[in-house]
């Protein structure tokens, strides 16, 4: 699904303009990327939640050439699926 295809459903579904509902998923994107961007986290329930990770300095190796790189410390964006959303697309957990 893309973004484009959301919009569509949005407008369906809400019985909007397919302008009323690309602002409207516009917004609530551009609400996560806020959130993030400030270090909280967005908890969609029960989907899931958007949250920041940090990933520590490393060492790397161009893959081209073999020399060894340093790999800068950085915050990166990551999803958690909530239980829902797991039981949607992967069913049962085995035990």
């Amino acid at each position: 699904m893309t973004k484009a295809d959301l919009v569509d459903v949005v407008a369906d579904e809400g019985e909007l303009s397919k302008r009323q509902a690309g602002q409207i998923v516009d917004l609530i994107l551009d609400e996560i990327k806020a959130a993030l961007k400030k270090g909280d986290r967005v908890a969609l329930t029960p989907f899931g939640s958007f949250v920041v990770r940090a990933r520590k300095a490393r060492e790397g190796r161009n893959p081209k050439t073999g020399e060894r790189i340093k790999i800068a410390a950085r915050k990166v964006p990551a999803f958690v699926a909530g239980k829902s959303l797991k039981d949607a697309v992967g069913g049962a957990r085995r035990k």
